[in-house]
């Protein structure tokens, strides 16, 4: 890349990346709502299989060359990480504890990609974005509710918050390796793999639709299919953010998607903020217009 084009590809890096971030809170958004009526691995699992459907259909109008199998092994990876992300996620959401797996997801699972891109990757972002990446984790916390909460529903949840960000870092460090030439067919073979994962971890977790009308049932299952393509359309945002962008700029703009499921639970559902998530959604926006102008 020259010098002239870098800018340039930046920009449409980070737009990327916040395409990624609106189509992940809309997913969650969704999810959530949908985990809360019936079984979240029921969730999870068809949020997945409406993923790969659609990766699967628009996959070979994005490249028509044949994947290498490193790169489908690398989105395989990925989708391990997303699997484990939205099972925990959701189970965390339908417990009714938002507040805390959010923070705790989003925080841990831009946390070790960053550290790793600087570390291990060599990135080096130019001083104003660290400053927009260092003030964004505490606004995404902020963001979410700022709060762990106590008892023992507060505690598992926090649980599933650590292992959902742990797959959350998994799956953005894993899909950012495979190479631009596969197009979006890693992003389909980590649905793939989520689809069993999803499945085997619902299963072991025996989660269920419960008792509950099959009208209402089957809008909850479309709800849960158009969250796994939104989810799709986040992660493909991502992956060609990664190849303009920084990875940790990236992964740290792509996980702004608390603020989408806090606003709509403010116009949609009549929710309430806290001031303090007030004070994240300025810190958050204030983050994202350092690190687009960086």
């Amino acid at each position: 890349m020259s010098d002239a084009q870098r800018p340039t590809n930046l920009i449409v890096g980070t737009l990327l990346a916040l395409v990624s971030a609106l189509s992940y809170g809309l997913s969650d958004f969704l999810g959530g709502v949908a985990s809360r009526r019936v079984g979240f691995g029921r969730v999870a699992l068809l949020g997945q299989l409406g993923g790969f459907v659609g990766t699967a259909l628009v996959g070979p109008f994005v490249s028509q060359t044949v994947p290498q199998p490193m790169d489908l092994w690398w989105g395989a990876l990925s989708g391990v990480g997303t699997g484990i992300a939205m099972t925990f996620l959701f189970r965390g959401i339908s417990r009714g504890a938002m507040s805390v797996v959010v923070p705790v997801s989003a925080v841990g699972g831009v946390a070790l990609p960053v550290l790793i891109g600087t570390v291990l990757l060599g990135e080096r972002p130019a001083p104003l974005a660290w400053a927009g990446i260092v003030l964004a984790l505490p606004a995404l916390w902020l963001v979410a509710g700022g709060t762990t909460g106590t008892g023992p529903i507060a505690g598992a949840a926090i649980g599933d918050g650590l292992i959902a960000g742990l797959g959350i870092a998994v799956q953005y460090l894993a899909l950012a390796q495979a190479a631009p030439a596969a197009g979006i067919w890693p992003v389909t073979a980590g649905r793939a793999a989520a689809v069993v994962l999803v499945a085997l971890l619902a299963w072991q977790l025996a989660s269920g639709s419960g008792d509950i009308a099959p009208a209402q049932r089957h809008r909850n299952d479309l709800l849960a299919a158009c969250s796994g393509i939104l989810a799709a359309v986040a992660l493909v945002s991502y992956l060609f953010a990664t190849r303009t962008q920084y990875l940790a700029v990236a992964v740290v703009l792509s996980s702004l998607y608390p603020i989408v499921p806090v606003i709509l639970g403010v116009s949609a559902l009549k929710e309430q903020l806290r001031r303090s998530q007030v004070i994240g959604l300025a810190a958050a926006l204030i983050a994202s217009t350092i690190i687009a102008t960086s």
